[in-house]
């Protein structure tokens, strides 16, 4: 499916209401916009959105339990030389 709408002047772009229906855009929702080498990729964000602040949305689940872990274990590690120094 391909629509067009246009840019106003604030800048701001209307979604067309069967993609709004298709995707389930409410009012409220957030939706991300991504640079991508083929153009602008709008997508709802959900809760899970967020995971592709620190890997690709295609990294496997050792790779998400891994950076997990990593994570976890670098919150330990300040936590603990932020008692030892009080």
């Amino acid at each position: 499916m391909s629509k067009s709408t246009r840019v106003t002047e604030k800048g701001q772009a209307t979604i067309p209401k069967e993609l709004r229906e298709k995707y389930d855009l409410e009012p409220g929702d957030e939706v991300v916009w991504m640079d991508t080498e083929e153009g602008i990729v709008v997508k709802k964000r959900t809760r899970t959105a967020g995971r592709g602040l620190l890997l690709p949305d295609d990294a496997s689940t050792e790779e998400r339990e891994a950076v997990a872990e990593e994570l976890g274990q670098r919150v330990r590690e300040r936590r603990d030389r932020n008692y030892e120094e009080t």
